[in-house]
């Protein structure tokens, strides 16, 4: 049962009460939270959000918040979104589930797959349906090594992923995943992925180093791995056109046009990890038509479905399918699958999602708002504690430094975005802070320029209060 209490925190000089949800301990056991520490839930009880509405969710104390991670980074139509409830009724009533095994498909799932292809980038002829992107990325995996199988090369199996990128939890997810928390204590990653550099220009760059010399430098570290593990071992590569959850690490310029030379050179696939940033997030369709990605393999999930649903996509080169579709007769079949895949209740969201992207020119409406959104993301930098600024279409992110017009770190025992990330909640404003203390800002597709600047009013109004010194 869930019980309220009192508890006060502070932001700056201001002190609010707000109502914090504590769960009685045994309620506690009964939900082993993800991502949360367990002692700071027993002592302060989890946040618990209760109803939305367009971009703003309530807690059950009815305290409003603006949503400015969209949720996970996937709530791209807000948070009562009548069309979606309605596509999931009338899918539920009229086919609630049915496979995709064995030749048979639920007829929406094949107008799904037929839509998707219709948007993808040029090349991606095939869609294979998972639940999450942790899925989807797994069975990229696997769908590259069968590939590497049916060409007779099954030692190309090693993938390489980057330091910092964010590719999911699941065994190998968490693997090709480049931050330790998805790994410490799991013991991952597995002995199949290779991490090379992190392209991040502001923290990794070299003292006096030009941002063009940078990149050649990171291409040196990627070329140099390749070439030591044996480009015969090397399978496929796998990066975020922008570095999610590491971040929101925007490459520099030219750094993924060197990349896919570099791939090409040694034959080694390229897949684009679009979980985060695909329909519509960096002002385009898919961020690799904003970075001019000719991926072999796209992965989607997330806004596929506005995140009412679960449900994910592999978008395949034809070419690749065509080797896998010459082995599966061989062997008799293609052994893999799930049992949800493109369940029909999560197909009839996706579908009805991408037609309201279509409706209500959602990429449109995000190029509109992406001048107001970076503005004011880049107007952060007026605080001497904010080292870096960045933002492409509507996800954005700031770094905190500990000495001004420096990359010098705060000590990570202080904890600083997450502490300034807690005052900006008490204010109103849900953000997230990422590793490395950066502070993330990924608000629904949806949000008009009015709540952009609700959104950082807010969020300002905290920055100006911070005494840095005492965080």
């Amino acid at each position: 049962m869930i019980k309220r209490t009192f508890n006060s925190f502070g932001a700056g000089g201001n002190t609010m009460n707000r109502i914090v949800n504590s769960i009685e301990a045994k309620d506690i056991e009964n939900h082993f939270h993800p991502y949360t520490n367990p002692q700071t839930l027993k002592e302060t009880g989890p946040h618990v959000i209760c109803r939305g509405e367009g971009v703003y969710v309530y807690d059950n104390s009815n305290t409003k918040f603006i949503e400015g991670m969209s949720g996970l980074w996937c709530a791209s139509l807000g948070f009562n979104n009548k069309d979606l409830v309605e596509a999931a009724t009338k899918q539920m009533e009229k086919l609630p589930f049915y496979h995709s095994f064995a030749g048979k498909v639920p007829e929406v799932a094949a107008n799904l797959a037929e839509k998707l292809v219709g948007i993808a980038p040029e090349g991606l002829g095939k869609v294979f349906f998972c639940n999450s992107g942790s899925e989807a990325n797994d069975t990229a995996i696997k769908v590259v090594w069968y590939y590497q199988n049916a060409l007779g090369r099954p030692e190309k199996r090693k993938i390489i992923s980057r330091k910092r990128g964010y590719h999911g939890v699941t065994m190998v997810a968490g693997s090709l995943t480049g931050l330790p928390y998805a790994q410490d204590g799991f013991g991952l990653p597995l002995d199949f992925v290779r991490h090379t550099s992190c392209p991040h220009y502001f923290i990794e760059k070299l003292e006096n180093e030009s941002e063009q010399n940078f990149v050649d430098r990171m291409l040196n570290d990627l070329e140099e791995l390749i070439l030591e593990e044996g480009p015969d071992t090397i399978g496929a590569f796998i990066a975020e056109p922008v570095m999610g959850a590491g971040g929101v690490i925007i490459p520099p310029e030219n750094y993924f046009s060197k990349v896919q030379v570099l791939l090409k050179k040694y034959d080694v696939l390229f897949i684009a990890d679009e979980v985060i940033c695909g329909f519509g997030r960096t002002g385009n369709m898919w961020g690799s038509d904003t970075f001019n990605l000719k991926p072999d393999i796209l992965t989607c999930a997330k806004a596929l479905s506005g995140a009412y649903a679960p449900i994910s996509a592999l978008l395949i080169n034809e070419t690749i399918v065509s080797e896998i579709e010459n082995q599966a007769n061989e062997l008799g079949i293609f052994g893999h699958g799930f049992t949800y895949s493109a369940h029909p209740m999560s197909a009839a969201i996706a579908l009805r999602t991408l037609e309201i992207y279509e409706e209500k020119k959602i990429v449109d409406h995000v190029r509109k708002m992406e001048k107001s959104f970076t503005e004011r993301v880049r107007s952060l930098k007026k605080y001497d504690f904010v080292g870096d600024v960045r933002a492409v279409g509507l996800i954005g992110a700031i770094e905190f430094v500990s000495e001004p017009g420096s990359n010098k770190k705060p000590d990570p025992s202080r904890k600083v975005s997450a502490k300034i990330q807690q005052k900006i909640q008490e204010a109103g404003v849900i953000l997230r802070s990422l590793p490395g203390d950066s502070l993330a800002f990924c608000p629904p597709l949806i949000i008009e320029e009015s709540q952009i600047h609700e959104m950082f009013d807010k969020i300002d109004s905290v920055l100006a209060g911070i005494d840095f010194q005492i965080l």
